[in-house]
């Protein structure tokens, strides 16, 4: 029951991933993009990785995906330009997923990731803690690549506010100079005498 209901989330996951990419509406691609990530998690946690099958759905699902969905709709994409290169790269576009498919399994086939070679994951107890594990490989086994990743991350997070704030990029703002400012600096009451056209076009006051 367990290899059915594998093989039926890896479909799902293949046909929304495929839908991702071809649906040119790009709101249903980022609700396709949202089952992907469910089933993704649905086959995490056949694989006892119960953590990081919470985190995709909450982290993912529940705030990436839904900030971009609301970027894509107050946006308004106009479709028309990604419709007209839709057909023109479609054979460039076909040769290097089926590429990138042969590569896969030629790295990642049965030969190398079969269930002769790589068991399947036992069973634990009912005290097992798979956040404890994560972390105890994350601090001691995998210490020094997460140590770089998290100093790569943090220097493209530098770079990105630094490149925002440029001189001449944007629109600079003092609040002191805004809490001084007056309402008569702001605004000017011009009194005028109110005018009548009359019937000839001249105008009386």
């Amino acid at each position: 029951m367990e290899q059915i209901l594998f093989y039926c989330f890896a479909f799902i996951l293949l046909f929304s991933a495929t839908m991702v990419i071809t649906v040119r509406n790009p709101v249903r691609a980022a609700l396709f993009l949202v089952l992907a990530f469910f089933t993704s998690a649905a086959i995490w946690l056949f694989l006892g990785a119960e953590f990081l099958a919470i985190t995709l759905v909450l982290v993912y699902v529940g705030a990436v995906m839904v900030l971009f969905l609301f970027v894509v709709m107050m946006l308004d994409i106009n479709l028309t330009p990604l419709q007209e290169g839709f057909t023109t790269y479609l054979p460039l576009g076909i040769l290097v997923a089926g590429l990138i498919t042969v590569e896969m399994i030629t790295v990642l086939g049965a030969a190398h990731f079969g269930l002769e070679v790589v068991a399947a994951p036992s069973a634990h107890g009912a005290d097992y803690s798979n956040t404890k594990e994560l972390g105890r490989l994350l601090y001691t086994v995998y210490v020094y690549p997460f140590e770089i990743a998290s100093v790569i991350l943090t220097v493209a997070i530098v770079a990105a506010i630094t490149l925002t704030l440029r001189k001449g990029k944007r629109k600079t703002q003092d609040p002191s100079e805004q809490v001084k400012v007056r309402a008569k600096d702001r605004v000017r009451i011009v009194k005028m005498k109110s005018v009548k056209k009359s019937q000839d076009g001249e105008a009386s006051s």
